[in-house]
């Protein structure tokens, strides 16, 4: 099965934001060495813990100090978006980098309602649902619009390359099922989506071969990993994941803390209830355990392929995470 990453471009205490971005950049490098099969930013806004507020821009750096592995949106957030400026967008990153873009699109704003409002600049696009109306307008950019359509003259530019493959990220079963209803792939984002993967998946797949598309349906698990070399210092690593997890739905965001940081923290026993229940989403071990759990949820999903998500405060050990897992998983280095 193959096996992925999902970079959220986290901001550890004490660095500067910036520097996260610098830190995808070698974190992809070691992705593809170790043999991943694609890498994919996300898109998030006014967050303090993470980075990655403009996933076309980092495709592009991340495509430019990479050769082989595939890089993609986990997703563009396309109602934040002029489906125009998005299908010209991967026109230009599909050309640049032919065979190895991929798009993904999600229906979320990826922020707080104040940014997202500040993102679509109203109300009423702040509570439209139109995404199928956004995607058929995306794609008719580049495969035509019908006749007498106000838009039929524009072209999304370079016009000799296709759109990359087009997958559609969800955390519910909408997601899954305008993937089925619009022949795309489906990324279920089982590292915070509550849902039973294994329901989500299965409803995607049978609605998707109701509509007899060509290519066969394709379903992407998302799922949250920290590996370390021992099981003590894995769940050290990972404690400082909670209370990073708590600061960001507690609405207090910041830069993720430490191991130290965590060690020292005062939780309180609501706060621990909370983490707690948090803490199933997080596969947390050493190699051959994480590699195991998640082929088992994999499997269980009938997913045909997982994207690891993993924030460690260290960027070395954050990287070597990724090298301990991609060793287990047996995955062939580049």
């Amino acid at each position: 099965m193959p096996l992925s990453v999902l970079d959220l471009s986290p901001v550890p205490s004490g660095t500067k934001p910036s520097q996260a971005l610098h830190e995808t950049l070698e974190l992809a490098r070691v992705a593809e060495a170790a043999g991943y099969h694609r890498y994919w930013l996300a898109e998030h806004h006014n967050i303090a813990s993470v980075a990655s507020s403009s996933p076309e821009v980092m495709i592009a750096a991340v495509a430019g100090v990479t050769s082989t592995i595939r890089v993609g949106a986990g997703g563009i957030m396309l109602p934040n978006h002029s489906p125009l400026k998005v299908a010209e967008t991967f026109r230009v990153l599909a050309g640049l980098y032919p065979d190895r873009i991929d798009l993904g699109l999600g229906r979320a704003p990826g922020t707080d309602q104040r940014t997202a409002l500040a993102l679509r600049r109203s109300r009423e696009a702040l509570g439209a649902d139109d995404f199928t109306e956004q995607y058929a307008e995306l794609r008719a950019y580049a495969e035509g619009f019908p006749a007498g359509h106000p838009f039929e003259p524009i072209k999304a530019e370079p016009s000799d390359v296709p759109l990359p493959p087009v997958y559609i990220l969800g955390s519910s079963t909408y997601g899954g099922q305008a993937a089925a209803a619009l022949g795309t792939g489906f990324a279920y984002a089982g590292h915070f989506g509550t849902l039973d993967p294994a329901g989500v998946i299965a409803t995607y797949k049978s609605n998707y071969k109701l509509f007899q598309h060509e290519a066969p349906p394709y379903a992407i698990l998302a799922l949250a990993a920290i590996v370390a070399e021992t099981e003590e210092r894995a769940h050290q690593l990972a404690e400082a994941n909670a209370l990073s997890m708590l600061r960001l739905r507690s609405g207090r965001p910041g830069p993720l803390p430490s191991p130290e940081e965590a060690a020292a923290y005062r939780w309180s026993e609501g706060e621990r209830a909370a983490v707690e229940e948090w803490a199933g989403l997080v596969t947390v071990g050493t190699p051959d355990q994480v590699a195991a759990e998640l082929l088992r949820r994999a499997n269980s999903a009938d997913a045909d392929e997982v994207i690891v998500t993993t924030h460690i405060h260290d960027p070395a050990e954050r990287q070597h995470s990724l090298q301990l897992l991609a060793q287990s998983w047996g995955l062939k280095p580049r």
